[in-house]
């Protein structure tokens, strides 16, 4: 009974309550931190899926923060009999933590990937990037927020220790604990069912919250040899809905300025083949065409996205016409195929399209044409005055396709997806290509490692080595690209992940 009135137990008792008010606040800040990964992610289709994303997202991040409480603060409470050295102590660990886990956030809504040992890379490689670019401003700005951050979990530390005797009279902790154990039972039973059924709406939301790992139905298989436990893990990890119930195009407003003296003209074969040579125009590097089809291919060079997006788009016109229509330069279009009628604005007739270029009067001339008629579109003047793309559609299924141009290029592979950001860029154009395309701006360095599209219902990845084929039912396939024979290496999952989350940026998320 004396041990149990020392000042030292009461000490303990208090801050172990203090502890828990304060692990609750910094769970209630890191589930609102973490509505980022849920904002910037496509919405479940079906009820039972954003039931399991509500359960998921509150039991998963409310156990990640706890479990930190466990681990870092609750044993200084033990340990250490300055109560203040306590709160100071525990406001650097939840700042410290949070900071972290919003950064978290940030990276996988950006390259799609958590922070880990893979990416370590990529996070080594953004941040030469960015910090190249750092002044003393922009750290005494950033050492600025994070003391503002530390202050404010100061101010709630020592707000919650001011009312620690009130809070322990209140009842709250059984249906607190109840509420979150409720969420962990649910969300991990409705994981159970959906591993088993491979229930896209629920699996596919695995990788949204990092350090996640939700109860499956494999290991009672794969222990009687039901179940293939690596390739079953890699085809859930890589299964990718093709299902777009809607689109952000463009992602972000586009502002930039265009120059009234640039002339650009892009050239697209529908029907024959580009020769060896052209006179004044050289082949670059690899350039891939991955679409499944010829209209695939010249909606592709339009708007910049691969054909998973091309039903969705279209009520859009592409940000490559519209944006430099809206300048006032003079814009020309021909194709021998059919083009919906939203085109008919820009159109023009063959003998209109080849006298407006002959005479240089186009600031942008697109042409989807025969081989035949580069001789008399390629005239030396022309060539002098343009700044010329000539990519082959024709052969589209073939790898690689061709790209010819008379200026300089900074990539080593590229897709039909790259030109709109590049067609763009030579008009002047500066604003940031992700907002608009999947593609990048081939005149600038690019530190992407792959080309990622989609065929049908399948998701084409290449890298430098390799042509990556991911099913609809996450069955993956790798070929050599020089050989285009099956190979059997290790597959990089985690580029795979990144892949998918690029070309997913456009589909249409939560609305804010």
């Amino acid at each position: 009974m004396i041990l149990a009135e020392t000042p030292r137990r009461k000490l303990v008792t208090q801050l172990v309550t203090w502890g828990h008010w304060f692990a609750l606040q910094n769970i209630v800040v890191a589930i609102i931190i973490a509505a980022i990964y849920i904002l910037n992610s496509p919405a479940p289709i079906t009820a039972i899926g954003n039931l399991y994303l509500f359960t998921n997202w509150i039991s998963h991040i409310g156990f990640l923060t706890f479990f930190g409480f466990v681990i870092l603060i609750l044993p200084l409470c033990y340990l250490l009999s300055n109560a203040k050295t306590v709160k100071v102590i525990s406001s650097i660990v939840a700042a410290s933590g949070l900071a972290l886990l919003a950064f978290d956030a940030l990276l996988y809504n950006k390259f799609g990937v958590h922070l880990s040992i893979k990416s370590a890379d990529l996070i080594r490689d953004e941040a030469q990037t960015v910090m190249s670019d750092f002044g003393w401003q922009q750290w005494s700005f950033l050492t600025l927020l994070f003391i503002v951050w530390f202050s404010f979990q100061l101010v709630v530390a020592n707000a919650l220790w001011q009312r620690v005797k009130r809070l322990q009279k209140r009842k709250l902790g059984l249906p607190i604990s109840s509420f979150f154990v409720a969420c962990f039972v649910i969300s991990h039973g409705l994981h159970v069912w959906a591993d088993a059924k491979l229930y896209q709406p629920i699996v596919k939301q695995d990788n949204m919250f990092p350090l996640s790992y939700p109860a499956t139905a494999k290991t009672l298989m794969s222990r009687y040899s039901l179940l293939d436990i690596e390739d079953y893990q890699q085809r859930k990890a890589l299964q990718f809905d093709q299902t777009i119930n809607g689109i952000n195009y463009p992602i972000a407003p586009v502002y930039c300025a265009v120059q009234n003296d640039q002339k650009v003209l892009l050239l697209g074969l529908v029907n024959g083949k580009i020769s060896g040579s052209i006179a004044g125009i050289s082949s670059l590097g690899k350039h891939y065409g991955l679409q499944s089809n010829l209209q695939s291919s010249i909606n592709t060079v339009l708007y910049g996205l691969p054909e998973l997006y091309h039903d969705a788009l279209s009520d859009y016109d592409p940000i490559l016409l519209s944006l430099p229509a809206s300048m006032g330069l003079d814009i020309n279009v021909f194709s021998e195929q059919n083009l919906p009628a939203k085109f008919n604005q820009y159109i023009s007739s063959w003998d209109e399209f080849k006298s407006s270029v002959q005479h240089i009067e186009s600031n942008l001339a697109i042409g989807f044409v025969n081989s035949e008629d580069l001789s008399q579109l390629l005239t030396p003047e022309v060539q002098s005055q343009y700044q010329i793309l000539i990519t082959d559609l024709s052969h589209s299924k073939a790898l690689p396709s061709q790209l010819f141009s008379n200026i300089n290029m900074h990539k080593q592979m590229s897709s039909h997806e790259d030109l709109a950001p590049t067609v763009l860029n030579l008009l002047g154009c500066t604003a940031n290509a992700s907002a608009y395309s999947t593609g990048s701006d081939l005149t600038n360095t690019n530190k992407r490692r792959y080309i990622v599209s989609t065929q049908g219902s399948k998701v084409l990845l290449l890298t430098a080595t390799e042509r990556i084929e991911i099913m609809n039912n996450g069955n993956v396939r790798t070929f050599d690209l020089q050989s285009n024979e099956e190979v059997f290496s290790p597959v990089d999952t985690g580029l795979l992940s990144q892949g998918i989350k690029h070309l997913s940026s456009f589909s249409s998320k939560r609305p804010l």
